[in-house]
């Protein structure tokens, strides 16, 4: 059996003017299913961040706007099914069970989001675990995890490893609002926690996905405790 690589891809890769990204993404998932399975969650991305907005202002609650993303993160799903064709399990599973059936096809499997009040980082967390996969991949918009915004100091310095709990520190006065997850979250580091899930925070870009899949040391590594 092919080791299982779980994926969480960035909500941007899916941006509307990303056409040639994500059929470059489709052709690496191929390529790299001959000696792996991938299995990609879709964020959500500044599309669903819109839809959420919109709805935000129209008073809707805030489970209401988590099922909105999960829309999103779904149709983002789609857009990369159809761009692998028949390489792919026809259509983004809803439940956990349901992705362990479609893992279980031997395709590369593209889900969205599951459940509500859980980002597209938990729902992948909890994949990663369901399935029993080799290791979690982060992709996200920064290539790793720095001890400041490296959108907003020049001087953030990136950590190639970070011990689980100083990175749950960090994280712990995160917004937790629909729509206002990023980096990681709470819910996932917990399950990569209990389960002792190998994981890696790094850039969403092919090349970096595919040399951290090779055992590579790209992006940042989260130290689990063996305890």
């Amino acid at each position: 059996m092919k080791k299982r690589i779980v994926i969480k891809l960035s909500g941007r890769v899916f941006g509307m003017d990303n056409v040639k990204v994500l059929k470059d993404y489709a052709t690496f998932l191929v390529k790299i299913s001959k000696f792996c399975q991938p299995i990609v969650i879709a964020g959500g991305g500044n599309i669903a961040r819109h839809y959420i907005s919109h709805a935000r202002s129209s008073g809707a609650d805030e489970s209401t706007l988590d099922e909105l993303g999960i829309e999103i993160s779904r149709l983002n799903a789609k857009l990369l099914i159809y761009a692998l064709k028949n390489k792919a399990y026809s259509h983004p599973p809803t439940t956990l069970q349901e992705v362990r059936h479609a893992v279980d096809d031997g395709l590369i499997v593209v889900a969205g989001g599951l459940h509500p009040g859980q980002s597209t980082n938990g729902t992948a967390a909890l994949i990663a675990e369901k399935i029993k996969a080799e290791q979690f991949l982060n992709a996200t918009d920064v290539d790793g995890v720095y001890d400041m915004d490296p959108n907003k100091f020049k001087k953030a310095k990136k950590f190639k490893r970070i011990e689980l709990k100083n990175l749950k520190n960090m994280l712990v006065h995160e917004d937790s609002v629909a729509g206002g997850y990023d980096l990681m979250d709470i819910v996932a580091l917990k399950i990569i926690e209990r389960s002792k899930i190998k994981t890696r925070i790094l850039k969403a870009d092919p090349k970096i996905i595919e040399k951290a899949i090779k055992g590579g040391d790209v992006g940042t590594e989260i130290i689990i405790p063996s305890k």
